[in-house]
């Protein structure tokens, strides 16, 4: 059903903005509200959106669709007013597939990790092929400063991250899924853990519309558990840098300190190399995929494969925030274990200096329920930094501390140390024991994004 005119509760979230930017250059006419505008408010105001400063019954004018995200909470004063108009009110989520229906080439990127990076490669890669995609994803691509857009409105290409951890991934119907990974996560959403995210995906499949197609990596064992148990879907894709019988493969392999690059095959055949700008053994299993998902939608190999070496990642995904001292400051979003050793592990023949992570669990839950995980998800790592938990809103549970953790690290043979407080009295603790050619990490889904300018801003006020 199309509508023309909406309101978007809390616009300057990242998943709230990408979709209002689609919106926008499809013509629609766009309102929104936020606590401060911040800086994708402020771009959205100037492609036309009407940006209102702070929350108020006030500033639903007219009778639009108003959208909220699932941290709109009952008592705020627009939601209460919209409701109290009887207008139509619809979840992210579900404006999400309002917008993905449109377009007869959708390319939804799911699983437990790297599907921000995925969805961001894939739109970024499509952009710069002159295909000129819509899409939304939930990180921003700095390259094209953007989290979300519509190049033109009559493409047939749209790409998407879609979000597994609330269950809402049932929702979307794309032609071509690359589904990464599945691991146990979520956990207080899905309480058996990876059972209950197989059964998850596997729903998903079965709703799938005739012909769509899903590229799964098979080096992963969650994914070939999904593939075991829906024997009758017919639209597996497999790719794989491990087994010979993939359809898509990833040969000759190398992995650099700060890059990547392997020969890219299908059906045992080296179409062309792919060369990263960035690292590790994860993003090439995510450029395999994105690969597989574009040859799939009928791209050309040679069309989009240049253009792998000038994407630079993600915002938050292994982006540099600082540079002192002779000390370089990667953040990183990374917040499940796997997500961290992979991360860390990426760098694992840096041998200028040390390796340092400084690490915020997230969640409470999370930190709880994967804690002998985390421990060994530092193996890569010279010291590390723990720091008190994220909480997310999360209220405290089960008896495990961060204090403890850095103390079990360290009689793992790790060096380790705890740092209370915020992340401006942490960072006074940990500056003066960083050292020239250290290569720091900062590790988390939370305020831990902030640490590479608070120890710069230090590091030039004791010069």
């Amino acid at each position: 059903m199309e509508f023309s005119e909406y309101h978007f509760i809390a616009i300057g979230g990242i998943g709230q903005s990408a979709l209002a930017n689609i919106l926008l250059k499809e013509g629609k006419k766009v309102s929104g509200s936020d606590i401060s505008k911040n800086k994708y408010a402020k771009k959205l105001e100037n492609l036309g959106a009407l940006i209102y400063e702070g929350h108020s019954a006030d500033n639903i004018k007219g009778s639009p669709v108003v959208v909220v995200s699932s941290a709109i909470k009952e008592d705020n004063p627009e939601l209460i007013e919209a409701k109290r108009r009887v207008l139509k009110i619809i979840h992210r989520s579900d404006l999400l597939k309002i917008i993905s229906d449109r377009y007869p080439l959708f390319l939804g990127f799911c699983g437990t990790h790297g599907k921000t990076t995925t969805s961001g490669m894939c739109a970024y890669l499509l952009s710069k092929s002159a295909l000129k995609p819509a899409y939304a994803i939930g990180g921003i691509i700095p390259a094209l400063d953007t989290n979300g857009d519509c190049e033109d409105r009559n493409t047939p290409f749209f790409a998407a991250e879609l979000d597994e951890s609330d269950g809402t991934v049932l929702k979307y119907s794309p032609k071509i899924t690359l589904i990464n990974n599945l691991e146990a996560d979520h956990l207080d959403f899905y309480k058996n853990g990876l059972d209950d995210i197989i059964n998850t995906f596997s729903a998903f499949l079965a709703a799938l519309k005739s012909g769509a197609k899903a590229v799964v990596n098979i080096d992963n064992s969650g994914n070939i558990k999904l593939i075991k148990n829906n024997p009758d879907f017919k639209g597996f894709i497999t790719c794989s840098a491990e087994q010979k019988e993939a359809k898509y493969r990833a040969e000759n392999i190398k992995l650099g300190v700060l890059s990547s690059s392997f020969d890219f095959c299908a059906n045992g055949k080296i179409l062309g190399k792919i060369e990263l700008s960035i690292p590790g053994m994860h993003n090439v299993s995510n450029a395999l995929g994105v690969a597989a998902c574009l040859i799939e939608a009928g791209v050309d190999f040679n069309l989009f494969a240049p253009h792998f070496k000038t994407f630079s990642g993600m915002g938050r995904r292994f982006q540099k925030s600082a540079e002192f001292g002779g000390i370089k400051v990667i953040d990183d979003y990374a917040h499940h274990p796997s997500e961290i050793k992979a991360t860390l592990c990426s760098v694992a023949n840096y041998n200028k200096g040390r390796v340092v992570a400084i690490f915020q669990p997230h969640r409470f839950s999370r930190f709880e329920g994967f804690y002998n995980d985390f421990l060994d998800a530092f193996s890569c790592c010279d010291f590390t930094c723990v720091l008190d938990v994220y909480a997310a809103g999360e209220k405290p549970c089960g008896g495990k501390k961060p204090s403890d953790f850095a103390k079990e690290l360290e009689n793992t043979g790790k060096k380790a140390q705890y740092f209370s407080g915020s992340i401006e009295e942490s960072a006074q603790k940990i500056l003066p024991l960083l050292k020239s050619d250290d290569l720091v990490f900062t590790l988390g889904a939370g305020d831990i994004t902030k640490m590479g300018g608070v120890l710069n801003e230090l590091y030039m006020l004791k010069k």
